[in-house]
């Protein structure tokens, strides 16, 4: 069925999937069965967030166990043990510290005398934020957290055990768990800096803890008005942070009269109304300031003269040396406001340049500051003959790159705070308008790359997306499981996932076709043409041949069409092979890609005959985004293929010779017209294909359509002029 535009919201708001329960589904030894007979109690002193938890999950085994609950807030957690309920209890460890009564002995592992308490030791283990433990025996599930929002942790644990169980039944167990990571910072996946409530709870279930806003003024983003202090109440509700991503111009060096207040009136002004931001983010290209480095133009980048060449990077491209003296007043005018507020400075534009610099700077870094740095950016990596450079963001290398490595080394010797840019929510700049890339074998060797981190440099907190968004799907499931601790491992997880997903008939070939796409998306080589053309947009990216071209896009989009380039050429570098020696590896490389893609479309195909007809729709839409991918991966290599025939037609004198190459090009235009059409059906099926939080729809029907006649454009007129042109020369002359 056709949806319509933005319909994917709906299906985003759905936090609890309906109907979850396999009614066939019978209790093992040691499980405790949920029932219409069991209670949710909190304690009457407990906070907004530790209740908001108790009301999801009455929710939960309503909406998807079918298990109608009451729920309950008692002025003592004891009160609830007076006639042996069934109980569910949320509560902190200060909240269970002082209980007189729990039935301790219906509680495994509870050796003190009935009547003496619960002692210390039930959450004494607890010391880590949003760490919890669970006590599951007999009638009674006890939820005990670090903190409230180690509570809620605690709680969705419980609802992804019983996903994974398919019935509310949660084994007897007493266990600790703790986030590997924090903060997890994603952006939003609903619309660019969009928040609802339900976005919001499903953002906290996936174990994310902070969010991320553009921010211009006071409550100002880059498109429009935005109630802050509101955004910031309504996330810690669901236990999420707000970070400020700076958006802001910076025109005084800190040297400068008047620096301060100019500062003050800005950065300072923000906090000041909106005291409650966690942090603040900065990164180059939308924090530079005129520095004196000269290294650089000393001129901000957009305001360096359109007339004159320029041969040295703006500030926001080098990592100056009179950053530090810019990060301590932008501390001091911040803290005054809020004395915890936290720095994030973002390297991610000057990877490129010489290590000695760049570790310069860090060592000259106040130590109260956090630095981030992209984990596979930057990295040279030798394809056959041809040397590539891996940009901005991408999956196809899982990381770290030498640059991470080295800022991340640099960092720990100075025991600065270390962050990265991750995109393990899901998403990369691979392919600019799908959800999510559904390659979890790949994003495993990721985490377990950035668990190394962890354990060598001290990798502490995560940006795991930009602004393309966060999506919930299987790929933050598994994500989730690797960033606590104890979690099963990687493969244990994959098989329990797909089983809850499909069926466990239909677990081998939904792993086969997860290995396909895992080892595809590894033969995808990220370059700048390709992540800003035909890989940002897919089968709409125009066949462009001398006319110049104007890709509509959405007039409230923040970019539209501003971030995709057009016409199609090599985005040239001194640390990568030039794109003529370039293409022919990369098309090579791009049909293996695109032959792994199909496999594992058949494979889940196959899957999808041993799946119930309830978990029909999820797999179907898993299959037609993966069809889709098929059809982006198959534009970027005919794109390549129609700029290698440009330079031969236009360096081709023999009209007889350029009208053969002119009919080559014909044949692949007409088949990248189909390629299109093909995608038609497919971007109708999910209006979150072709769409991306900053360009808004790029890649939907109508864009389509419009692509089509523009190559037919280039057939009907480009083509017949430059066919009449080719026979005014005489071929006689040319032998």
């Amino acid at each position: 069925m056709k949806e319509r535009k933005y319909e994917f919201r709906k299906r985003l708001e759905v936090v609890h999937k309906p109907d979850r329960r396999d009614p066939d589904i019978e209790p093992g030894d040691g499980e405790i069965v949920i029932g219409s007979d069991w209670q949710i109690v909190i304690s009457r002193q407990a906070g907004p967030l530790v209740l908001q938890v108790a009301k999801d999950l009455q929710d939960y085994l309503l909406v998807s166990m079918q298990v109608p609950v009451m729920l309950h807030r008692v002025s003592q957690i004891d009160e609830m043990a007076a006639a042996g309920e069934r109980v569910i209890v949320l509560a902190t460890k200060e909240e269970l510290s002082g209980v007189s009564i729990l039935d301790i002995a219906d509680l495994s592992g509870a050796s003190e005398v009935p009547g003496a308490g619960i002692p210390a030791a039930l959450g004494s283990s607890l010391t880590k934020p949003r760490s919890y433990r669970i006590l599951a025996a007999g009638s009674r599930i006890v939820v005990c957290g670090c903190d409230d929002r180690g509570a809620g942790q605690g709680s969705y644990y419980l609802e992804d055990l019983m996903n994974l169980r398919e019935a509310p039944f949660i084994r007897e167990q007493d266990i600790v768990r703790e986030p590997i990571f924090s903060p997890r910072m994603a952006h939003s996946g609903w619309g660019l800096d969009r928040y609802p409530d339900a976005h919001l709870n499903a953002m906290t279930h996936s174990g994310i803890d902070a969010i991320l806003i553009f921010v211009e003024d006071v409550d100002r983003t880059p498109e429009g008005y935005q109630d802050f202090n509101y955004l910031v109440n309504r996330a810690a509700l669901y236990g999420l942070d707000v970070y400020m991503y700076s958006y802001m111009t910076n025109r005084k060096h800190p040297d400068d009269p008047g620096a301060e207040s100019y500062y003050d009136s800005t950065y300072g002004r923000i906090f000041e109304a909106c005291p409650g931001f966690k942090g603040i983010i900065f990164v180059g290209e939308s924090c530079e300031f005129p520095s004196k480095d000269p290294n650089t133009t000393g001129i901000l980048r957009l305001e360096w003269p359109a007339d004159q060449p320029q041969t040295k990077p703006s500030p926001g491209w080098w990592p100056c040396y009179d950053y530090p003296e810019w990060l301590n007043m932008l501390k001091k005018v911040i803290r005054k406001h809020n004395e915890e507020a936290e720095i994030v400075f973002w390297t991610y534009n000057w990877g490129w340049a010489p290590e000695e610099e760049r570790l310069k700077l860090i060592r000259s870094l106040p130590e109260d500051i956090t630095l981030q740095v992209t984990f596979e950016m930057f990295e040279q990596i030798k394809h056959e003959h041809v040397t590539n450079v891996c940009v901005d963001y991408t999956i196809s290398f899982e990381g770290p790159g030498q640059y991470f490595s080295s800022e991340a080394q640099a960092a720990s010797e100075r025991g600065i705070k270390l962050y990265t840019m991750c995109n393990t929510g899901g998403l990369t700049w691979d392919i600019g308008v799908i959800p999510y890339e559904p390659v979890p074998y790949q994003w495993a060797r990721r985490h377990a790359a950035l668990i190394k981190a962890q354990a060598d440099w001290g990798l502490s907190g995560l940006m795991e997306s930009h602004h393309f968004g966060w999506w919930p799907s299987f790929v933050s499931d598994i994500t989730k499981w690797t960033y606590w601790s104890p979690s099963p491992t990687a493969e244990d997880t994959f098989t329990a996932i797909a089983q809850r997903d499909f069926s466990k008939e239909a677990v081998p070939h939904v792993l086969e076709a997860w290995r396909h796409w895992s080892e595809g998306i590894r033969n995808y080589i990220p370059t700048n043409e390709d992540q800003y053309g035909p890989f940002r947009i897919g089968p709409s990216y125009p066949f462009t041949f001398r006319k110049k071209v104007s890709i509509p896009s959405s007039w409230h989009a923040l970019f539209g069409s501003q971030i995709v380039s057009v016409p199609y050429e090599p985005a040239e570098g001194a640390r990568q092979s030039l794109g003529r020696a370039r293409y022919d590896v990369e098309i090579a490389s791009l049909e293996r890609m695109a032959a792994l893609w199909r496999q594992g479309n058949a494979c889940l195909e196959e899957a999808l005959g041993f799946t119930s007809a309830r978990k029909q729709e999820e797999g179907s839409r898993l299959l037609v985004m993966n069809q889709f991918i098929v059809h982006v991966v198959q534009t970027a290599i005919h794109i390549k293929q129609w700029w290698k025939l440009k330079q031969r037609l236009f360096n081709e004198p023999h009209p007889v010779m350029a009208g053969a190459i002119l009919d080559e090009m014909e044949q692949l235009a007409l088949q990248e017209i189909a390629n299109a059409e093909a995608a038609i059906p497919l971007v109708n099926a999910d209006s979150r294909l072709g769409w991306e939080p900053s360009m808004d729809y790029m890649t939907d029907e109508a864009h389509l359509r419009w692509k089509i006649a523009q190559v037919n454009s280039v057939l009907e007129d480009e083509f017949l002029n430059y066919r009449k042109s080719l026979a005014l020369t005489d071929a006689s002359t040319h032998q």
